[in-house]
């Protein structure tokens, strides 16, 4: 293979530079993607919709983002990081500006739709840079604070556009924040580059042989096991702060709107604090991650179990401790990239973070339709009517979701274990704390 040269120096002041350019826009990415939280009854309104048409504006905005997962991560292994984020964030900054101005039901659809294709292109294109630019003992960390971090996007969605929403109004809201993209992207322009090295860890694929590559990637017991643990352990966080934690809060616990808000809030700072340890932790037991993973989902099932079986609104001691648990499932999802990486060489990362990202949005895809599609059946009425048994039953839908996360988690540990047992030196290297294993993702004379 032909050496290539170095150009920058790894994990220095410009790799920090472009980090924090890159996790800015995650954050903007992230509000964007939020914003219909706080939202949802007063969007019922405007649009005059029904419960599961209003899950719809998610569910589409999801359904894009997980269908445009391994696109993207086909267009990011060839042109790089920098430009998927510049078109990820052109297309947010469109389709918001369009949501603030739409005045029917399918509009509004067109236009989520757009964000959900621009959010689609932010995070696995930053986790790229992060795994290009800094030492293999700071990626997990990283890893960690990018997607923790990110969700001060849902704080500043839960708290401020709730306040300006009912003070400006939708239309000025919206187009307000639309407006944060121009911004983001002189920023990318001017501080973002691709790779460290001279020709950048870029794989051109011919058309031809993309889907060979991606055949390849897919068949990777590790990308299956990431996807299974992403989808098993993000879900039910997701779901619940992107669209029926604001309603369950409010018309089923009884609590008020600021009380909703401060709890969902809780939950990003929960995950926020979570986060490094949980990404320390991976980082130096990687034998351990899907265990730890499994624990976890175990932990959040049963405080779900716990509140939803009580015959009345659950006391906020109870509230607070449901949401702190529940909210460690998004730092947990993160370690599923840390698998991608182990078993795949960078300049593949990009398909295979593809793949493992469709895992806990198809499971959010998933909860959300069964969540609204429940509570329609329940209270045809619309989310005005919905009462704390409505949610039970819907709600409960989740435990299936997780059981099904649950048996594809042991089902790929063990396959995964044995493509790393059948590698010379790559169970011992596991076994000692690496992540970048010998004859997997890094050459034996690394």
């Amino acid at each position: 293979m032909t050496a290539v040269r170095q150009l920058h120096d790894i994990g220095r002041r410009r790799a920090w530079a472009i980090w924090l350019t890159g996790l800015g826009v995650y954050v903007l990415a992230i509000f964007h993607r939020t914003s219909l939280g706080v939202a949802g009854l007063i969007a019922a309104d405007r649009f005059d919709i029904s419960g599961s048409q209003l899950a719809t504006f998610t569910v589409l905005q999801l359904l894009v983002y997980a269908g445009m997962q391994i696109p993207v991560g086909v267009m990011l292994d060839r042109f790089g990081s920098k430009a998927m984020i510049l078109g990820g964030l052109l297309a947010m900054t469109v389709g918001q500006l369009w949501f603030s101005v739409a005045g029917s039901f399918g509009v509004g659809l067109a236009a989520r739709a757009l964000v959900g294709a621009g959010d689609a292109m932010i995070f696995t294109s930053v986790l790229r840079l992060i795994a290009l630019w800094f030492n293999a003992r700071q990626v997990p960390v990283l890893n960690q604070l990018t997607g923790i971090v990110g969700q001060l996007g849902a704080v500043i969605a839960a708290v401020p556009l709730s306040a300006a929403l009912h003070r400006w109004g939708w239309t000025m809201t919206y187009a307000t924040t639309a407006s944060l993209g121009v911004i983001f992207t002189l920023g990318v322009i001017v501080l973002v580059k691709d790779s460290p090295y001279e020709r950048g860890e870029v794989e051109r694929i011919q058309v031809r042989a993309m889907g060979r590559s991606l055949v390849q990637v897919f068949r990777e017991p590790g990308t299956k096991l990431g996807f299974s643990l992403h989808f098993t352990t993000q879900f039910a966080p997701t779901v619940f702060a992107l669209l029926w934690g604001f309603p369950f809060l409010v018309q089923g616990q009884g609590r008020a709107p600021t009380e909703a808000s401060a709890l969902l809030t809780l939950m990003t700072f929960v995950a926020l604090v979570a986060g490094p340890v949980i990404g320390r932790w991976s980082g130096r037991h990687p034998y351990h991650r899907s265990v730890f993973a499994l624990s976890v989902v175990g932990a959040i099932a049963l405080v779900w179990a716990i509140v939803l079986a009580l015959p009345f609104p659950a006391p906020m001691w109870l509230l607070v401790l449901f949401i702190a648990v529940t909210a460690i499932g998004m730092p947990t999802s993160m370690v599923a990239f840390d698998l991608a990486r182990s078993f795949h060489r960078s300049e593949r990362l990009g398909r295979a973070s593809g793949f493992v990202n469709m895992g806990g949005f198809t499971a959010s895809l998933l909860t959300m339709a069964l969540v609204g599609i429940l509570l329609d059946l329940r209270a045809p009425g619309g989310p005005a009517t919905y009462t704390l048994d409505d949610f039970r039953v819907a709600m409960s839908s989740q435990f299936l979701i997780w059981g099904v996360g649950a048996l594809m988690l042991r089902r790929y540990r063990r396959r995964s274990l044995a493509r790393v047992a059948g590698t010379p030196g790559a169970l011992a290297a596991l076994r000692r704390g690496e992540t970048l294993l010998p004859g997997i993702s890094r050459d034996r004379d690394d």
